[in-house]
Parts: C-alpha cells; sequence; structure tokens
C-alpha cells in the first residue's frame, strides 16, 4: 500500500504512510496477542488500532464534519484527536473489556460519514468502493460479535474460525476503507486533480488491493 499511494500521498500528505506503518503495527502485535493471549498483548493490539483509527481521522475527515467550534481548521482538528486519543490510551488500561466494543463503536461514525457522503456523490466508481468496503466491515463485524456472543453454540457444532474469519476480513476491509476515505476526501481537499482506483496486481481481476491514482484535471 505505501509503494501503491506513494505519488497520492506525495500530492496529499506523506501522512498517509504513518497509517500504514500504524497497520503493520497492527499486524505485529495482533499476531503477539494471540500467541500468548496475554493482557500486555491485548493492550498492545487495540491501542495500535486506536492510534490508526486516529491516523485516519486526521487525514481524510472532511472539514464539513468537523465540531463547529474549530469551524473547518485541520490543525486544531489533528490537536483534538491527538489529545482524545493520548486520553483514551490511558482509559483503555481502565477497563480493558469494553476496548474491542468502543474501538468498534467508532466504525459506526465513519459509517454515518460514508453514508451521507454516499447520498451527495453521484460517481459510480466512489459509490462501488463504498458499497464494498461497507458490506465487507459488515461481514467481519458479523463474525466478531457470532464469536462473542455465540461462542458455545459454535463450540457445540466443532466450528473455531469465526475469529479467525474476522481477522481476514478486517484486513481486506482497511485498504477498502482507505481508499474510499482518500476519495470522499479528495473531492474537498485536491478539487484539481482526479482519482482513479486501481487494483493491485491487475484491474481486470476479480479481487485485487484497491488504490488510488492521482492525474491532474487540464483545461485546454
Amino acid at each position: 500500500m505505501m509503494f501503491l499511494m506513494h505519488p497520492y500521498a506525495q500530492k496529499r500528505s506523506c501522512y498517509v504512510y504513518v497509517t500504514c506503518i500504524l497497520f503493520m503495527v497492527v499486524g505485529l502485535f495482533s499476531m503477539y496477542f494471540h500467541m500468548t493471549l496475554s493482557f500486555l498483548g491485548q493492550l498492545l493490539d487495540e491501542i495500535a488500532i486506536l492510534w490508526l483509527l486516529a491516523s485516519g481521522y486526521s487525514i481524510w475527515m472532511p472539514r464539513c464534519y468537523f465540531p463547529t467550534f474549530l469551524g473547518e481548521n485541520r490543525p486544531q482538528f489533528i490537536c483534538l484527536v491527538i489529545t482524545t486519543t493520548v486520553v483514551s490510551t490511558f482509559l483503555s488500561f481502565l477497563r480493558p473489556v469494553v476496548n474491542a466494543y468502543a474501538l468498534n463503536s467508532i466504525a459506526v461514525h465513519i459509517l454515518y460519514i460514508v453514508f451521507q457522503e454516499y447520498k451527495r456523490t453521484s460517481n459510480k466508481e466512489l459509490r462501488h468502493i463504498m458499497e464494498v468496503s461497507v458490506v465487507l466491515w459488515a461481514f467481519a463485524l458479523t463474525s466478531w460479535i457470532s464469536d462473542r456472543l455465540l461462542c458455545s453454540f459454535w463450540q457445540q457444532i466443532n466450528f473455531f474460525y469465526l475469529h479467525s474469519i474476522w481477522h481476514v476480513l478486517i484486513s481486506i476491509t482497511f485498504p477498502y476503507g482507505m481508499v474510499t476515505m482518500a476519495l470522499v476526501d479528495a473531492r474537498y481537499e485536491m478539487p484539481g486533480q482526479t482519482l482513479k482506483v486501481r487494483y493491485w496486481p491487475r484491474d481486470t481481476w476479480p479481487v485485487g488491493l484497491p488504490y488510488v491514482e492521482v492525474s491532474d484535471d487540464k483545461n485546454c
């Protein structure tokens, strides 16, 4: 993703690399947690996810959704996000059992923004990737909730894979969500440029890794 999104990051924000690095950190801490099932591993995993979401908010949150007392000042919004994330990081040590539910609830706000932007756009490409992102997230969340709430049922039928399915689906959802927010953000922050969705390794393959290609709008 860092390589594929390099041209976009050069024109929008180099902090896109931070988001990609944090995604890798989440993977490493998640692996450590599930290998050890330790309290430290759980906190590292959840705190890394928290900072990953914070980085996405800081870069791609459209200014029209900023709190009214900030106006459309992105630096102040970033300070607010960082402050909230630091406080949440410390609070996560107090009631660790609610961390996972709190993190998933943040997705509801992201879903609200996607829904609002879906209504505003007629761009078929943007609508398509929004739809794919939401469907992937819904399947992932369903797997996670089913694993949490119906654990005894799945054990009775010897099906122990819902949590692993959650990890696979949410890992696939992230690149789609990242591209979705980049396209939404471009409508506000990059009006003179066109973003095109591409898929690695080939656009024609039924499944691929999405990324954005940037081109300048040239008027003759």
